[in-house]
């Protein structure tokens, strides 16, 4: 009798095969199948093995149930039904969860344990299926149905094959340094029955217990050969890269240490020839320059903790570039390092005239903040955000407030930041880390107090990774970032020195809190003079120079250059403006390139061979007073405009019909309008009773382009009750502002801008809300000269002003 030992990986018990076809002292009656099996039987669950027939193993046995199981087979024949159950953690399991397919056993031997266990030594006899479970307690008693297995009498050709290609497999599997008892081989090639091998080799490759389970229930011997072949293939694809993952473990570790001792002996031979070590240098230049930065006691104490680890830590650690890298932001920090404030009034103010034009406002508060600083050195530096449409000279008024105080300059875009690490910084525990952008933008100036722009504020996101703009609440608070902390420096910076300058096209995205810390400055936009001025005096120059001319080699009429700014850009800023003025110095350089040499004079007829056809046309003037047509003025983030509202009065279904693509606040706008114009008919002139069995349309022009806001309501109440009354709108006058029900017009925003439309559009008369007068000294005189305002509390001095005939 023959016995085979497999340690397996999931049983952690020796597992001991007996093999029949070795003809050794076994009985007869089990080689033949002619075992005489009772049909019922007392259950033994197990778990984290199959038992397949033939095979001999030691199980120890702790539950009640299986105890009482194994009692009632040695008080009979010594047979037990043996069958794995589905979840290995399940204590009580269920008739459910224990598999139908299991095999007949003897128990050959019992040992009870001080602990209460005993140990059992069961034979697999053959394969069976439980028909009915008979009782559930005190132990579990089965009716068993055996499973009887053809055996194979004629080894054709493929089995033959089959089981060579197994036999080959095992073999390699086991050099490859699977871990395989050494007398498996042997006893592998001895035998012959696939029935036989197939249970032999499931039993010692390590199968899980739903693997071996689906052998078991393969009656086929042939099907249960294939099944294996199948599933050792696997396994020696598994062990194969299992050892190629552990040779190239090997060799990266050996590898390591090979440099490791050559370093050492390179260390030896230096010290021999009196050269000083590497590490030692590098630590010498880092201390060096730790004390070259006059760090603040905190920072200063910190550094050197850090410095002593990177002393006493090898250059190949994981850590130590990490704490290399965290070690040169440290000692490269402006802790002290500061510029001086120019505090020359005058110098400061000829900067800013040089780089812009007009900006009194804006000019005034840097010059105040200048003489503040002169008497009070321990001011705080202001936080200031710019807010106007793109091109104004937001971002270029903060190089020149630089330029001014003469201090460094940094600028970061917080366009598209969605990360609250983008500002303060990545904590040195993830791989990558790096300061925020405030801190490397600190770097970047060399300085503690530069002038530092936080450019595109109202187009920060938020996500999941937290929100930038709550960052920026410490960042911009006077009382608060004098001890700015940095996630990846995590120690206290002052920030209370930087002059801090933000700048927005529109302040509504801007958080409610963020806002309350900012210092509003709102650029508007430049008239078609204020630009004609700023053209002849920097763009054109500039251009010029850019582009290669010599002075005199280009010349731009008056004419021209109005047509340019109002026909080929639309915008309240210059940036287009200057582009095109990029676009006329480049065919002249092309021109002076090919060999000529007359200078060019661009004139108003000329301009079209430059840059083609007008671009742009604004709204056409009303050449006549118009009954149902009334010209109000809109505010948009490119500068103003101006609109032409019309009404049509017809016949038919009731209703109020809008059109041009208006917003929810313009349609509330028009409702309120006709509101106040059925609640006053009589006293506006008009029929009571013009509503019954009248269709109203209420359009605005450039349907195409999406309208919306809160300064259209008196534009459609004066056009709507002309078109009811048939009085004409004077052509001359335009008006903004909001109407209630009550008919009070209501004060209105972006004031600056719509007179600018309103003098492209040569229109001498505007009105505007009561509550607006105020604005009017904001508009530069010359401005103001160019327009009369009329200021209007109510619907009735809006309609006196605009309808001459009168109410």
């Amino acid at each position: 009798m023959h016995f085979v030992c497999s340690k397996k990986s999931k049983a952690r018990l020796p597992v001991y095969v007996f093999l029949p076809s070795m003809e050794e002292d076994l009985d007869k009656s089990v080689q033949d199948n002619d075992i005489q099996i009772p049909e019922e039987l007392p259950l033994l669950p197990v778990r984290d093995v199959v038992i397949f027939p033939y095979m001999i193993l030691p199980l120890f046995v702790g539950r009640d149930k299986s105890i009482a199981a194994v009692d009632a087979a040695l008080s009979r024949n010594r047979l037990i039904f043996l069958a794995s159950q589905k979840e290995v953690a399940e204590e009580e399991p269920d008739p459910e969860e224990i598999y139908k397919i299991g095999t007949v056993a003897m128990i050959m031997r019992m040992l009870k344990l001080p602990d209460g266990r005993i140990k059992v030594l069961v034979q697999g006899l053959a394969k069976g299926r439980i028909r009915q479970f008979e009782q559930q307690t005190p132990y579990y008693s089965v009716t068993v149905e055996r499973l009887q297995e053809d055996r194979v009498t004629e080894i054709s050709l493929e089995v033959e094959a089959t089981m060579r290609t197994i036999r080959e497999q095992l073999a390699e599997i086991l050099s490859l340094g699977k871990a395989l008892p050494p007398e498996v081989m042997m006893v592998v090639e001895n035998v012959e029955d696939p029935g036989s091998l197939a249970d032999l080799v499931a039993s010692n490759i390590g199968l899980k217990v739903s693997q071996a389970q689906d052998l078991m229930e393969i009656i086929d011997p042939l099907e249960r050969l294939r099944r294996v072949k199948d599933l050792l293939a696997k396994e020696l694809e598994v062990v194969t890269v299992q050892q190629r993952i552990q040779s190239q473990a090997k060799e990266e570790m050996g590898k390591t240490q090979r440099e490791y001792y050559l370093r050492e002996q390179l260390r030896a031979i230096q010290s021999e020839l009196g050269e000083a070590d590497p590490r030692a240098e590098e630590v010498a230049d880092l201390r060096e320059r730790m004390n070259k930065a006059k760090l603040p006691e905190e920072a200063r104490s910190e550094a050197e903790k850090q410095l002593r680890r990177l002393e006493t830590m090898h250059p190949e650690a994981a850590e130590y570039s990490m704490l290399r890298t965290y070690m040169d932001w440290l000692v490269d920090l402006p802790w002290s390092r500061s510029t001086r404030d120019n505090l020359d009034l005058k110098k400061a103010r000829k900067v800013l005239d040089e780089d812009h034009y007009d900006l009194e406002q804006i000019k005034e508060r840097i010059l105040e903040y200048l003489a503040v600083r002169k008497l009070n050195r321990e001011m705080k530096g202001p936080v200031l955000c710019f807010i106007g449409p793109p091109g104004v000279g937001k971002t270029s008024l903060g190089k020149s407030i630089a330029r001014a105080l003469g201090r460094k300059f940094v600028r970061v875009s917080l366009g598209g930041i969605r990360d609250e690490a983008e500002i303060r910084g990545h904590r040195r525990t993830y791989v990558g880390a790096l300061p925020g952008r405030i801190i490397q933008g600190i770097k970047q100036a060399g300085t503690n107090n530069p002038v530092f722009m936080l450019d595109e504020l109202d187009k920060v996101g938020a996500d999941f990774r937290g929100d930038p703009s709550a960052a920026l609440l410490e960042l911009l608070d006077p009382e608060q970032n004098h001890s700015f902390s940095d996630h990846y420096i995590n120690l206290p910076f002052d920030l209370s020195n930087v002059m801090f300058v933000a700048t927005a096209n529109i302040l509504d995205p801007v958080p409610s809190a963020l806002k309350d810390r900012l210092e509003v400055i709102r650029l508007s936009g430049y008239s078609p003079d204020e630009k004609l001025s700023i053209a002849r005096t920097y763009l054109i120059p500039r251009q010029i120079k850019n582009n290669g001319l010599k002075q005199g080699a280009l010349r731009i009429s008056e004419m021209a250059l109005t047509k340019l700014i109002t026909e080929y850009t639309s915008e309240a800023g210059l940036r287009n403006l200057e582009r095109e003025l990029g676009s006329i110095c480049r065919k002249v350089a092309r021109r002076f390139a090919e060999g000529k040499t007359k200078p060019v004079l661009v004139t108003e007829t000329s301009i079209a061979r430059f840059l083609g056809p007008p671009r742009f046309l604004r709204e056409k003037e009303r050449e006549e007073d118009e009954v149902g047509v009334a010209t109000g003025l809109a505010w948009t983030e490119v500068g103003g405009e101006i609109l032409n509202v019309e009404v049509n009065v017809m016949k038919g279904k009731e209703g109020l019909m809008l059109t041009g693509q208006l917003g929810d606040v313009m349609k509330e706008s028009a409702h309120a309008a006709l509101s106040y114009a059925r609640a006053h008919a009589e006293d506006l002139g008009i029929d009571p009773d013009f509503f019954e069995g009248k269709s109203i349309h209420i359009h605005v022009p450039a349907g195409a382009i999406p309208k919306d806001g809160p300064s259209a309501g008196v534009t459609m109440a004066t056009a709507l009750i002309s078109a009811l009354s048939g009085r004409p709108v004077s052509k001359d006058v335009a008006m903004t502002g909001e109407i209630t029900l009550r008919g009070k017009v209501l004060p209105v925003g972006g004031l600056k801008e719509k007179v600018l439309a309103a003098v492209q559009a040569h229109i001498s008369e505007v009105i505007i809300p009561e509550l607006n007068e105020k604005d009017l000294e904001e508009i530069p005189r010359h401005l103001r000269k160019k327009v009369r305002f009329i200021p209007a509390g109510n619907m009735s001095a809006v309609l006196e002003a605009a309808m001459k005939s009168g109410l």
